[in-house]
């Protein structure tokens, strides 16, 4: 499958179904509306369009049974395009002029930090369902993605103690690149090991042929990478033309996360470690009763269910879990319900909302990318925020209302 047949096929059924409505018109008396802010277009749609399934398959079987507080919930979708000033736009649009009670969007950290203040502004829940570098303190918004303590700590070791002691690093050049990269060289010098280089790429960078000749150069015994985005899909077709994929072996923070292994040949990522907190192969009641539906919804033929649609889904029940609780939509009765310690058994297993810091205690495992595959080698049962928590408190400063960089 190919880039675009691919895109294609992981968001159409979400774009020509009935619950996603162009943000037009003002909510009925008895709706709840939901906003989703999610590149449906734009170098980042690889992980928009999936994300917005799982919010519409989330939102339709709420609505199936009965709604919430007696209301029936409306999907308001904007397209960002990968597009900053467009996230500003529309983060202002779906709290002010279409009064949604909480938004679930974002992609890159830069996204998030756009959205994050127009919301806190009006005084509107956000949910943030991807992984990220860890730090965001904020009482309006909850991270439910994974981070590097939950990830990057068990992902380095693993692939070190698998392949060898050198690293060569290359991420994405924004926060999210820029601080993980950190994260794992922090993690191989606490294993013995040591960091050949990190190079960092814009997001729109498609030709890697002087880093791939400097990798090889350098011989390193494993690289790990922290790229984002279709364009950056091309390093890994790089990387296999230049005969490199047999001969250094590749761990990723992001590989599969917009379902790359899909898109490219098994010859192309075979062999790749990753680790995330939701694989579709996970073989548990939950998570068969929830391809089940999925699939039933979007068609046997989707791709793979990523890792961000996942966050994306189980963010959404935490959410509609807070609200029941609160009895209402209103941010600071349903921030005070998830502070509680709310807790769902998710397809991905039990995820919980840790009270001081906003973000989520759940399930990681590695995998192995094999015949286009994620085949999971190793699970960790409910790891910590301890990344976030370390510098977050906001149980003790409920004001506090920013993103600590965190010293590693």
């Amino acid at each position: 499958m190919d880039r675009r047949r691919f895109i294609q096929s992981s968001g159409a059924a979400a774009l020509a179904g009935s619950s996603v409505v162009l943000p037009l018109s003002a909510l009925a008396a008895d709706e709840i509306g939901v906003g989703s802010i999610h590149d449906l277009s734009g170098g980042l749609d690889i992980y928009g369009k999936p994300m917005l399934d799982a919010l519409t398959l989330a939102i339709e079987e709420q609505n199936k049974a009965g709604g919430l507080l007696g209301k029936k919930l409306k999907l308001v979708s904007y397209d960002p395009q990968s597009n900053m000033q467009m996230y500003a736009q529309f983060a202002q649009q779906a709290a002010l002029k279409d009064k949604v009670a909480v938004v679930h969007g974002g992609i890159t950290s830069a996204s998030r930090e756009v959205i994050r203040p127009v919301l806190n502004r009006s005084k509107t829940l956000y949910f943030y369902n991807t992984q990220y570098e860890g730090g965001v303190c904020d009482r309006g918004t909850f991270c439910t993605g994974v981070t590097p303590a939950q990830t990057v700590a068990k992902l380095v070791p693993y692939a070190m103690n698998k392949w060898g002691k050198k690293v060569y690093v290359i991420a994405a050049d924004y926060n999210y690149g820029q601080i993980t990269s950190q994260w794992v060289k922090k993690f191989t010098l606490e294993n013995g090991g040591s960091v050949a280089a990190i190079d960092f790429f814009p997001l729109d960078v498609t030709a890697f042929g002087p880093t791939i000749a400097k990798i090889e150069a350098a011989k390193p015994d494993m690289v790990v990478s922290a790229l984002v985005g279709g364009a950056h899909m091309s390093f890994y077709r790089q990387w296999a033309a230049a005969g490199l994929t047999k001969k250094i072996p590749l761990a990723s923070t992001t590989f599969a996360g917009g379902n790359e292994h899909v898109v490219l040949s098994a010859a192309e990522t075979d062999g790749f470690l990753v680790c995330y907190n939701y694989f579709q192969n996970l073989d548990t009641p939950a998570n068969k009763a929830f391809k089940e539906r999925f699939y039933a919804r979007f068609g046997k033929d989707y791709p793979n269910i990523t890792e961000l649609a996942m966050g994306t889904y189980q963010g959404f029940k935490l959410w509609a879990e807070g609200v029941k609780k609160a009895g209402s939509v209103d941010i600071a009765k349903v921030t005070t319900a998830l502070e509680s310690g709310i807790s769902i058994d998710g397809p991905s297993g039990k995820v919980s909302i840790d009270p001081a810091t906003h973000h989520c205690v759940l399930n990681v495992s590695i995998a192995e990318t094999r015949n286009k595959q994620l085949n999971i080698v190793q699970t960790f049962q409910q790891q910590a925020p301890t990344d976030t928590s370390a510098v977050c408190n906001l149980q003790k400063n409920p004001r506090d209302n920013q993103q600590y960089v965190i010293k590693v």
